[in-house]
């Protein structure tokens, strides 16, 4: 490929990239809300338990280490309660035979989740039946539920008090919006937590 095209491509990129995550400008109330909400649920006592299917499992398993090791080489502190609800192969492969795929969030989530637990839903469709599941469960159960969305939301919007919806249609730029959220959200969270 000629370096003019590849800078063009790229450039394009960069643009798509852009749109995706300014879209959550327009979210910051949302966001707040999700930043407080963290952060007086771990002053209780609860933990935050977070799913999510392929990259968005990836990305799960990212920020629950975020918050149980460090976010930032110049912040020390102690470890913050935080779980990604699919780590583990047995459990999932147990699961997905025994039950069905679209249990394997709920399963784990019936089993760990307690009083002041937050949930983190990660889907870029909004339509993934196995976060549908954990979602109508946990609202069933009234715990508090965070979306991090893409392609308007889908189905599993309404059933997040938080639907945090990147505004665009690609999955790698919703992914990458998605990772730029948490990051923010959890050290939002960590610096409030440091100051109380």
């Amino acid at each position: 490929m000629k370096d003019k095209t590849i800078k063009n491509l790229l450039e394009k990129k960069i643009f798509s990239h852009n749109l995706a995550v300014t879209s959550l400008k327009e979210q910051s109330k949302l966001i707040s809300g999700a930043i407080d909400l963290i952060k007086n649920k771990i002053k209780l006592g609860g933990k935050v338990l977070l799913c999510g299917n392929g990259g968005s499992a990836a990305d799960a398993q990212h920020l629950a280490a975020e918050f149980l090791v460090r976010l930032r080489p110049t912040v020390s502190r102690n470890p913050l309660p935080a779980l990604s609800l699919l780590t583990d192969v047995s459990t999932l492969s147990a699961c997905g035979n025994d039950f069905s795929f679209q249990d394997i969030f709920l399963r784990p989530f019936k089993g760990l989740a307690k009083k002041n637990d937050v949930l983190i839903a990660i889907s870029t469709s909004g339509k993934s039946k196995n976060i549908l599941k954990v979602l109508k469960y946990a609202k069933s159960k009234k715990f508090k539920t965070i979306g991090f969305l893409g392609n308007k939301g889908g189905t599993v919007k309404k059933y997040c008090d938080f639907p945090i919806v990147v505004n665009s249609s690609i999955t790698a730029h919703i992914q990458e919006a998605h990772i730029f959220l948490g990051h923010y959200i959890f050290e939002s969270v960590e610096s409030g937590l440091l100051k109380s």
